[in-house]
This record gives C-alpha cells, sequence and structure tokens, in this order.
C-alpha cells in the first residue's frame, strides 16, 4: 500500500480498522483512510506480508514504464511493480507476477511525477536563499556555490528595497544524490544565508 495512505498497516497493529489522521491522496486508487470492514479480515487472516511503497518510488516507477515500456500507468497501477527491487527483494530463478492495471493517469500530471520522483532519488532540492542587495550576489551563488553539474530549476527572487537582503526561493537539481554533502558544505562555507527546506515541512507544503 502507498507509505502515505497505510491505512491496513495502521488496522493490523491497533487490531481493527482506524482511520488516518493523515492521509497523502496522490496514489488515488489505493490512498484509502479506512480500512474496510470486509477487505480488513481477509488480509489479516491470509498471512500475507504488507509492505509499504512511497510514492516518489510509484513515481520513479511510473516514469521507467512509459520511457522504456510505453506502458501508460496510474499510480495505483504502477504500485506493486514500484515495490520491487527496493521494498521487496528478487532473487535470481524466482517467479514474480506483478499486476499493472489502470491507465487513468492525466498527461499534465507528469510535472508533478517527475518533481517526485527526482525529489525521492535525491536529486532535487530546495533552499531559501539570502541575496545581499548588490551586484554580483548571484553570480557569486552560481560560481562558488553550484557544483559543475549543479542546476537551477527553480528561482523565485523577491527584492527588498529596505532592506540589507532579499529572500529567493531556489529549486537545484543535482547529477548524483552523492554530489548533495558537497553542495551543503559549500553553501555552509558561503558568506549568503542559506535555509535548506526539508521535505514534508509545513515551510515545503505550503511553498511547494
Amino acid at each position: 500500500e502507498p507509505a502515505g495512505a497505510a491505512c491496513v498497516a495502521a488496522a493490523l497493529e491497533a487490531g481493527h480498522p482506524v482511520r488516518l489522521p493523515e492521509l497523502d491522496s496522490f496514489v488515488d486508487g489505493a490512498a484509502v483512510r479506512e480500512a474496510g470492514a470486509v477487505t480488513y479480515p481477509l488480509i489479516r487472516e491470509s498471512g500475507a506480508e504488507l509492505t509499504a511503497v512511497a510514492e516518489g518510488a510509484v513515481c520513479t516507477e511510473m516514469l521507467a514504464m512509459y520511457q522504456s515500456d510505453g506502458i501508460i500507468a496510474e499510480p495505483a497501477g504502477a504500485l506493486a511493480a514500484a515495490a520491487l527491487g527496493s521494498v521487496v527483494r528478487v532473487t535470481p530463478g524466482q517467479t514474480v507476477v506483478v499486476l499493472v492495471s489502470g491507465g487513468n493517469n492525466d498527461v499534465s500530471r507528469y510535472s508533478e511525477i517527475l518533481e517526485r520522483s527526482l525529489m525521492h532519488e535525491g536529486l532535487k532540492h530546495y533552499f531559501l536563499v539570502g541575496f545581499p542587495q548588490e551586484p554580483g550576489a548571484l553570480r557569486l551563488f552560481v560560481e562558488q556555490v553550484l557544483g559543475p553539474e549543479d542546476d537551477i530549476t527553480r528561482f523565485e527572487y523577491v527584492k527588498r528595497t529596505n532592506r540589507e537582503t532579499g529572500p529567493a526561493l531556489v529549486g537545484i537539481e543535482i547529477a548524483r544524490s552523492s554530489d548533495l554533502p558537497g553542495l551543503l558544505a559549500r553553501m555552509a562555507a558561503s558568506p549568503l544565508q542559506v535555509d535548506r527546506i526539508e521535505p514534508g515541512s509545513p515551510l515545503f507544503h505550503f511553498l511547494l
């Protein structure tokens, strides 16, 4: 089930169906707030192993299915396949059957799907940067903070004429997740005020 809508796991822990206080509705075909009174006992008594799949992993799988196999799957349709190789380990010689169902996916959602996938893979990050109100501040950021393969994918700057600094929302895409420590180290060494916006934080949801 989706990690942001793990109602069955909550029911198994409580011993009965319970309502989730928070729900990520992205995997809409499987985003259920409370396990059903009929399905819950069937799952409980079956002895089946339950696993949760991050929504970002579902997005990565949806993109891979489209780019590699030409399959357009809705989030719930790619849920089972997204578990393979990470949550569910497959050993050589095993016979594995994965259900892929549902093509109810609007192409306009692919920008969000790509965004969630990049963040899940550790390749997309957001920061609040305080730029001094003086010429060359952005050039300093580009030359001294960004790595050679880092890319600014979002830049929203608010100029404050009555202050010494102006805040900017900066989205950065890196080539490899292992590049992040170097980027953070260069930010810490920079004279600029930089605050990372953590995924899941109230500020993250407000801005993005």
